[in-house]
């Protein structure tokens, strides 16, 4: 077949376009994958080393003053109290310079409800080393976004490496179950387990009570 110079630079043009969009396109999606990777960071896991796990779906909205929405442009975890240090972190401070841990362990309500969950997040201690708590201290205060509060004694975070979570089950918290960092308070009642963390401070108030704590539920908030 014999293209005429007119069809032969139709011919070209058209290619070259084809060409062009296809090279727009894979710059455009190079360019997006990071933030694509990000999102797509969604898939719960269901199961954790032969365990069934429950879902972030299986909890029960109880929280005082509804789901918090937290800027991180904003946003700041304080170590305060009695620490050498009083260190104010932001989100990624707390992600990117501390040793990330998993575990699993079951959220029990006084509600009657319960809830086992894998936990991603860092060690409470590790922050508070970082700040130089004072080791004859004994209690750790701990401050939520919408005002709530609650305390746990200093040994018990010590001792049985609590966590403040960022992930639950692979994701990312969503703002209903306590974004930016839930407390992973094992082996005690719900309300332990504070949502949207924004201080943590500690103390030698052993009279201190939390939000529910001071409307008369044990300070101790033991499971049987």
């Amino acid at each position: 077949m014999i293209y005429s110079k007119k069809s032969l630079l139709l011919v070209i043009l058209l290619l070259s376009v084809i060409v062009g969009a296809a090279l727009v396109e894979s710059r455009v999606l190079t360019s997006l994958a990071p933030s694509e990777t990000n999102t797509l960071n969604s898939l719960e896991i269901k199961e954790y080393q032969g365990q069934k796990l429950g879902s972030i779906d299986d909890f029960r909205e109880n929280s005082i003053k509804g789901p918090q929405y937290i800027d991180l442009s904003t946003y700041r975890l304080v170590a305060t109290g009695l620490v050498e240090n009083e260190t104010a972190y932001t989100y990624n401070d707390v992600l990117d310079k501390h040793t990330h841990y998993e575990k699993v362990a079951t959220i029990h309500c006084v509600e009657g409800w319960d809830v086992t969950i894998l936990w991603e997040g860092v060690l409470v201690k590790d922050l508070l080393e970082e700040a130089g708590y004072n080791s004859s201290s004994n209690v750790v205060i701990f401050y939520a976004q919408d005002g709530y509060s609650t305390s746990l004694p200093l040994s018990y975070i010590i001792n049985n490496n609590i966590l403040i979570a960022y992930k639950m089950n692979g994701v990312v918290l969503l703002p209903q179950r306590g974004f930016p960092f839930q407390l992973v308070a094992e082996s005690k009642y719900g309300y332990k387990w504070i949502k949207w963390i924004t201080r943590i401070e500690v103390s030698n108030d052993v009279n201190y009570r939390g939000y529910w704590e001071s409307r008369g539920f044990s300070n101790d908030a033991d499971l049987p």
